[in-house]
């Protein structure tokens, strides 16, 4: 059980609206980047790998493939350098962690497609 006091101090921290993705989905990451004084849009697409944590401490890795090489970042999910999470493609996964994509190569990493559910909207 977490300390109450704790959970008052960081609720100032987390998000208003929370990240609504899943392991598995395929996302597009905004990030924010500073460059001098001017502050741009990075985008980071990939396939959501990991995500654990609580509160402040909440993060998810992202795994793409660049040049033939396997890249992942992790973002922690309150911070302001994340200015949004578009999820562009639900898979369906038996499990929380997917390391075992680390071990593949070209075809062999596609997930299956989650279909939505009947409450879900297909347009996002």
């Amino acid at each position: 059980m977490r300390n109450k006091l704790l959970d008052l101090a960081e609720k100032s921290s987390l998000r208003e609206k929370p990240l609504t993705f899943a392991v598995g989905d395929t996302v597009d990451v905004h990030t924010r980047i500073l460059e001098g004084d001017k502050e741009r849009i990075q985008i980071f697409s990939g396939v959501v790998i990991a995500h654990h944590g609580q509160g402040t401490n909440e993060m998810f890795t992202v795994r793409r493939i660049v040049a033939g090489e396997g890249v992942e970042r992790t973002f922690p999910v309150n911070s302001p350098k994340v200015a949004d999470v578009t999820v562009k493609r639900h898979a369906r996964v038996r499990r929380a962690k997917l390391f075992y994509l680390r071990d593949r190569v070209g075809k062999a990493t596609r997930l299956r497609e989650r279909r939505a559910k009947t409450g879900e909207s297909s347009a996002s």
